[in-house]
């Protein structure tokens, strides 16, 4: 299964002048919110809440247009894709122990909603909030690569599939370019200290990584679809980010076994080796014998 599909040269997305519109659903989220404050200036950003909340529309409205609606409700959304370039579809239902029922209505039909609307109205791209529980099903010891079949652990994890199959589907047959993300545990860098940083060894992701790489999602005009994983450079990660590093240029700055003071006393980098020729101290006796060969 590939996990990246570019675009042909002539099919390159155009590059914008003027500040992209990103529509931002579930801007009032823990992600949306942390995206909005830190991209105010980088792209005009179109931020959708649900219902009308006072409080919700002041604190971020200093950061984009505020806007209502359902993302079950189509005649709701309607009015809010006009000029968008990037669709960042957050909202959802969130919670991995989540009933059939709200599931169905949040994450796969207004998930169909969002994508629709976005084809209907040309927007250039949508990125796809999927998350790590779309594989979560596999073994605790296997690194799983964005090319891996997807294996839920839970049915919240099939709901991503769908959007993953979906983001697809929209790229390849309809021609609007999708990039799903597998999210991690997205905690601020506070979070990864004490106990709770060690929960989430291998599957963190801090606010500032995560924000970078939607970014470099956005600004990307290449693709017409891809899954990348989203995690921070981890020492140990649960999910592989190389297509990312390589593609997009990812550049996390964030390890838990640094972070953490439990983990950063152990020293893990010196004393857990990497298993190959470019490990500190390590010898190969291939260069040795070029040495002799080049003083003979």
């Amino acid at each position: 299964m590939l996990d990246v599909v570019s675009l042909e040269p002539e099919g390159t997305l155009p590059e914008s002048t003027d500040r992209k519109i990103v529509f931002v659903t579930g801007s009032a989220g823990n992600i949306g919110r942390y995206f909005a404050k830190n991209n105010a200036d980088r792209y005009q950003l179109r931020l959708l809440i649900h219902g009308n909340d006072a409080e919700e529309r002041a604190s971020l409205g200093q950061f984009g247009t505020v806007v209502s609606g359902d993302i079950t409700d189509l005649d709701s959304l309607k009015p809010h894709f006009k000029d968008v370039h990037t669709v960042l579809h957050l909202a959802g239902q969130a919670s991995p122990s989540a009933d059939w029922a709200s599931l169905l209505k949040l994450n796969i039909i207004g998930t169909y909603n969002v994508f629709l609307l976005a084809k209907e109205f040309k927007c250039s791209r949508v990125i796809y909030a999927s998350s790590i529980h779309a594989v979560s099903g596999y073994p605790a010891d296997v690194q799983v690569k964005p090319s891996d079949p997807v294996n839920p652990g839970d049915l919240y994890g099939v709901t991503k599939c769908f959007g993953e199959a979906l983001a697809r589907y929209i790229a390849e047959q309809e021609g609007l370019s999708s990039i799903a993300l597998r999210i991690g545990a997205f905690q601020p860098r506070s979070a990864a200290k004490g106990d709770a940083g060690i929960d989430m060894l291998d599957a963190f992701v801090s606010h500032r990584d995560l924000d970078q790489l939607i970014r470099k999602c956005i600004d990307a005009r290449h693709l017409k679809f891809a899954i990348f994983n989203g995690l921070s450079d981890n020492r140990f990660k649960r999910l592989d980010i190389t297509n990312a590093r390589q593609i997009l240029g990812y550049a996390p700055q964030d390890d838990t076994t640094e972070l953490n003071d439990q983990l950063a006393a152990l020293k893990l980098d010196d004393r857990v080796s990497a298993h190959n020729v470019s490990d500190d101290n390590q010898s190969s006796g291939f260069r040795e014998q070029q040495l002799e060969v080049r003083e003979t």
